[in-house]
């Protein structure tokens, strides 16, 4: 990471970061997009940055003013883009709201924030705010990004009230934001209580661009594909990056299935995800050469000896020896071309955000040769704080600091952060901030540690932290990721707060079942299947492997398995899938019950 780093737009604030990318880049592509007719569509700088002026002056129109907030609800989309730069040009904070929240949760947000405005995605989206609507007072106007509604306003209406606005009204209106001003409240989707309301800067945000920028997590002219969703930071961070230093947006078909395939076809730079992703592709990577059996499954596991060895040597400083390297090249056509194959075969750099990743799928991919890193941040560090990166890469930990950024570990092992990315604090909360920030540090709730080199390992959740019966400090995520790594579990949830031994609730992955099933001529009738006695035998034998890396009283004595999988719809996952534990132990307290009973 450079320190000779200078920002390549010289944008103060969100507001003004698309008109100045926008007279640097005119006519660069912007966006990259599937059209009604199937095809991949690209939209210019100068295109994006004249749709925005339009719907700016539309929001004005409507009386949208500095500090109102506005909500946006709806996936991830070229239409969510242009309406969050529109409202902040006005000077207005952007309130982003999950695609998949309920209508209650909708609520929730939207009364808390008082949001003055909310612009939903289509008619699914416009049907969470009608049922809703008569308990937000603040709310004055909806608008509709496709489609039309009696009660809403449409794209091609908001655009029409600008028309008597200006090239010059618009500058001045983006011109008069201030890097103090908030650009968003962003809620957090909370694992242990209501969601909270992080209020993000634009000078937050444009520090944290400087950081990512110095980092070389995007790059001018390069491709970056997004599903993500935008009501997340990281997802906002990548928009903006790229925004920011001229490269192009991918935007995804919204359809979870056609990630992988979008990926072959637009062959992006650079690619951030969650863990999920990476998981599933490697799964079936290996599901597949398995299936295949005989010499092709023997190739596949041969190869991936041969990587890892190979790049331990690299990493090492080592040069692989001739035989080594002889075997790596064979591999490498034979295998791990593939691999990469299926990202498009382009990546300069792919970021695993979020949550946690198995460090055997880094290993995995490392010896592909896919760039995969993982990376640490949260809301409340406006996206980040440390990654990994080429030439500086420590599978296991969350990497280093990125510039800007000061860490130190507090005397309860909490990693503590300060930065001109901390945020400003907890909307209408300032009991929850003053425990957050002390003398500028930000306190994470993440115990960790920091070797030698600065690298960071993320030792857990300090609120997930189990104190068992006899006392002892167990961190569960560490036991979860392990039996995860079996392909027939989806989740894990390790329970033992206050218990005499840890016990765990098991949910099964529907594909991985299924190839399961047909492996061993069973009915592929998931009811069936769970209560299955092969599937049970299967994985005790594995917890039976897991428990030997782990202290006796780290051991998971029973476990139980759901009849279905955790799900947001269920209230046990946030929109971004994190576990909500509370939720889990309510909803299943019989099923825990019973597991000390017996």
């Amino acid at each position: 990471m450079s320190s000779t780093y200078t920002p390549t737009n010289r944008s103060r604030t969100l507001a003004d970061l698309l008109p100045n990318s926008a007279a640097r880049h005119g006519s660069d592509g912007a966006f990259l997009f599937k059209n009604e007719a199937g095809s991949w569509e690209e939209t210019s700088y100068e295109k994006v940055a004249a749709e925005v002026q339009a719907l700016t002056l539309g929001l004005k129109a409507l009386g949208v003013q500095r500090g109102d907030k506005v909500a946006i609800i709806g996936n991830t989309r070229p239409e969510w883009t242009l309406f969050d730069f529109a409202a902040m040009s006005t000077g207005a904070t952007v309130v982003p709201i999950y695609q998949s929240n309920s209508p209650s949760e909708c609520q929730y947000v939207l009364e808390h924030s008082e949001s003055r405005v909310v612009i939903a995605e289509n008619e699914d989206q416009l049907a969470k705010i009608r049922e809703v609507r008569d308990s937000l007072p603040a709310l004055e106007n909806v608008v509709i990004m496709i489609g039309e509604a009696d009660d809403a306003i449409s794209m091609n209406e908001l655009r029409a009230k600008g028309d008597s606005g200006s090239a010059e009204d618009y500058k001045a209106s983006y011109e008069a934001v201030e890097p103090d001003d908030l650009c968003k409240i962003v809620y957090t989707s909370g694992t242990t209580g209501p969601p909270k309301g992080c209020m993000i800067s634009h000078g937050n945000y444009r520090a944290m661009l400087d950081m990512a920028d110095s980092a070389s997590i995007v790059e001018e002219g390069e491709t970056s594909y997004l599903f993500l969703p935008l009501a997340h930071v990281f997802a906002l961070l990548i928009q903006y990056g790229m925004i920011d230093i001229g490269g192009r947006i991918a935007f995804w078909e919204r359809d979870q299935l056609k990630i992988v395939p979008n990926l072959a076809e637009v062959k992006p730079e650079s690619f951030p995800s969650v863990p999920r992703i990476f998981e599933k592709v490697h799964d079936t990577a290996v599901a597949t050469a398995e299936g295949e059996g005989g010499l092709k499954a023997a190739i596949f596991r041969w190869a991936f000896r041969v990587g890892k060895r190979y790049r331990k040597a690299e990493a090492q400083g080592k040069k692989p020896g001739f035989l080594l390297t002889k075997q790596f090249n064979f591999a490498d056509k034979a295998v791990f071309s593939k691999i990469r194959e299926i990202f498009g075969g382009n990546l300069r750099v792919a970021i695993s955000g979020a949550a946690p990743i198995d460090p055997e799928i880094l290993r995995f991919y490392e010896a592909a040769g896919v760039p995969l890193f993982e990376a640490w941040g949260m809301t409340e560090t406006s996206t980040g704080g440390t990654t990994n990166m080429p030439g500086e890469n420590r599978i296991g930990t969350v990497g280093k600091p990125v510039d800007g950024v000061e860490l130190r570990i507090a005397e309860d092992g909490e990693l503590l952060i300060k930065g001109d990315n901390v945020f400003q604090g907890y909307y209408k909360n300032p009991e929850a901030t003053a425990e957050t920030i002390t003398d500028g540090w930000l306190h994470t709730g993440d115990i960790a540690s920091i070797d030698e080199d600065g690298y960071v390992s993320i030792i857990g959740r300090k609120k997930e932290i189990i104190i068992t019966a006899g006392g002892k400090n167990i961190t569960p995520v560490n036991i979860e990721q392990e039996v995860k790594r079996h392909p027939l579990v989806s989740q894990c949830v390790v329970i033992g707060d206050r218990r005499p031994y840890l016990i765990a609730l098991i949910t099964l992955d529907q594909e991985a079942l299924t190839r399961f099933a047909a492996e061993q001529g069973m009915l592929d009738e998931p009811g069936a299947m769970v209560g299955s006695p092969l599937v049970r035998e299967t994985l005790e034998q594995h917890i039976e492997e897991v428990n030997r890396n782990f202290a006796r009283v780290e051991q998971i004595k029973r476990f139980h398995i759901l009849p279905h999988d955790l799900s947001q719809e269920g209230g046990e996952l946030t929109p971004t899938l994190k576990i909500k534990r509370p939720v889990v132990a309510t909803k299943y307290e019989k099923e825990i019950e019973d597991l000390y009973a017996s």
